[in-house]
């Protein structure tokens, strides 16, 4: 019986790794000894093949190299290993394409990063030539460890129709819902460096394979998840807790500051979009600003916004309305401004009043990478944490980092124009607010959790 019972747990055992087998259905991209099913774009780096690895090698004042697929790929999972010089960046292209109506046949498309410098973005979704960084490594710090320089490394790229993930040696390091493009190349860059920049630096890649079919999404723990469908919850989003903050559609929720209802005018919904209309500039004196009904201690606010030329708006926190002022409503401030023509942006101190800062108390870092253009949504982020420490994201970077309560955060206040609010900013909760600066913003998938 024993024997017996040996015997039908291995066949249990043969079948279900058979099974397992049949639906992982893998396919070598490079065959190890040549390049074929590859063609090079863009710039002239050289790509080789060397003892069983493609090998790229930087040349000078050569833009972006692309070695790419022959083959489009829509829904598929890529796993791939790599080695990089550490003083190089590089990354995987995916869904990602070259056309002559665009850029003259520049390649643009998702792009998992290679980044051995001390940033540590490794495994964050750049979109190459077209929207930049969609997910950076300053939304998951616990991502930032798991790439290795100077060893191999292992990458792995998720894509199931919205939805992508990637990994870097096992270790979740983004979660993307997007649904901008669905088919693509892909591609392995070696990145551009000028002509007085040393060249023949390397990055090597092997075991390229991937499935296209019978996909089955890796068990991972979950991480934050950037979602540019508007106004939309993925399932993911939902069971860590992630709610819209507006609805996009009606008011519920929100009513204008110091008030019991949303303004009158002042304040547009249209296609999905919560709008200031230009009002001549003035401070809350069209609309007026709007709160949340609801108040919030510890939490993570996101919120993709959009401005005119020269426009000045702010999404405020903590905001009690005990406080009367002939202006807009008191509260710690993320600064929505247009740095270039508003003249708010050259007032204040160092730079205070600039985008992203938290006004005119801390300017935000000069990061030109994380800025758009009037007219282009922006994705901005607060989160406030238990212990009062809090940060300010723009486009992915991280621009603003304090702590409310410390001496340093006190004296800030004194040197400020609320110095003489008594405990400002120090409630511990408070409404969200969206300003109205009398100058045309936009505002769209309002989010927010707690986080306790």
């Amino acid at each position: 019986m024993r024997n017996l019972l040996l015997t039908i747990g291995c066949m249990c055992l043969f079948f279900v790794a058979a099974a397992q087998n049949s639906r992982e259905q893998w396919v070598s991209l490079f065959n190890g000894r040549d390049l074929k099913g590859w063609k090079q774009l863009n710039g002239k780096a050289k790509y080789e093949v060397k003892d069983g690895a493609i090998v790229g090698t930087t040349v000078s004042d050569e833009p972006n190299s692309f070695l790419a697929t022959e083959k489009n790929y829509t829904d598929f999972i890529l796993e791939l290993e790599f080695m990089v010089d550490p003083s190089m960046n590089s990354g995987i292209q995916f869904r990602s394409e070259s056309r002559a109506d665009y850029m003259n046949g520049r390649v643009h498309g998702y792009q998992m990063e290679i980044d051995p410098s001390k940033r540590s973005w490794s495994g964050g979704i750049y979109d190459e030539a077209r929207r930049l960084w969609l997910y950076s490594l300053e939304y998951n710090e616990k991502g930032k460890s798991a790439f290795k320089n100077n060893q191999w490394n292992h990458y792995r790229i998720e894509c199931l129709g919205k939805t992508v993930r990637t990994f870097v040696n096992g270790i979740p390091t983004a979660h993307l819902e997007d649904s901008m493009l669905t088919s693509g190349f892909i591609a392995l860059q070696v990145h551009s460096i000028g002509k007085n920049d040393l060249p023949g630096k390397q990055i090597k890649w092997r075991n390229i394979r991937i499935q296209s079919t019978n996909l089955l999404p890796k068990k991972a723990e979950p991480i934050f998840i950037v979602n540019l469908n508007p106004n939309s919850l993925s399932a993911e989003e939902k069971a860590q807790g992630v709610r819209l903050l507006w609805n996009g559609i009606d008011t519920k929720g929100w009513r204008g500051a110091h008030k019991d209802k949303f303004p009158e005018k002042g304040w547009q919904i249209q296609n999905g979009v919560l709008s200031v209309l230009p009002g001549g500039g003035g401070e809350s004196t069209n609309g007026g600003d709007i709160v949340t009904e609801e108040e919030f201690s510890a939490f993570e606010l996101q919120f993709e916004f959009r401005i005119t030329s020269g426009a000045n708006s702010g999404v405020k926190y903590f905001v009690t309305e005990n406080e009367q002022s002939s202006g807009s409503a008191i509260g710690l401030e993320y600064q929505v401004l247009d740095d270039e023509k508003h003249p708010d942006a050259k007032m204040g101190v160092v730079g205070n009043r600039t985008m992203a800062s938290l006004y005119d108390l801390i300017p935000s870092l000069k990061m030109d990478q994380a800025k758009r253009k009037p007219g282009e949504w922006n994705k901005g982020m607060i989160r406030v944490y238990p212990d009062n420490r809090i940060e300010h994201f723009l486009n992915g970077y991280k621009v603003v980092e304090y702590q409310r309560g410390t001496p340093i955060y006190y004296a800030l206040v004194a040197r400020s124009k609320y110095a003489n609010w008594k405990d400002f900013g120090m409630a511990p909760k408070g409404h969200i607010l969206l300003q109205d600066h009398g100058d045309a913003v936009d505002y769209r998938s309002i989010k927010v959790r707690s986080m306790k």
